[in-house]
């Protein structure tokens, strides 16, 4: 199965984050060009930056508009939530307890 690119970001952390947002929408993504960072001043620097891939099969503008919509659906001024499991106080943005693991219940 062929690969292609469907976007670049100047960190890895901004890169991961978007593979896994559409990993989480079922669609596949993979980050590339993790360590070339260090490369930066022998090539382009946006050569250089972490790249998302998804398969030849998926439609590019279908999930560029997925991950805008799904980039769109974290409430910043919603409230902190407590995990079921281990009690920790967790921000909005995240889905998971950062202490546990536990999955964020479904409101």
């Amino acid at each position: 199965m062929g690969w292609k690119l469907l976007l670049r970001r100047s960190t890895l952390i901004e890169a991961q984050h978007c593979a896994n947002l559409l990993e989480a929408a079922g669609i596949r993504a993979q980050v590339r060009n993790r360590f070339l960072a260090g490369a930066i001043g022998e090539i382009p620097p946006t050569e250089a930056w972490p790249q998302v891939w998804i398969p030849e099969a998926q439609d590019r503008d279908a999930a560029l508009a997925r991950l805008h919509e799904l980039s769109d659906e974290v409430d910043r001024s919603a409230p902190d939530w407590q995990c079921p499991a281990c009690g920790e106080r967790i921000e909005p943005q995240f889905g998971a307890c950062w202490q546990c693991g536990h999955a964020r219940p479904v409101d």
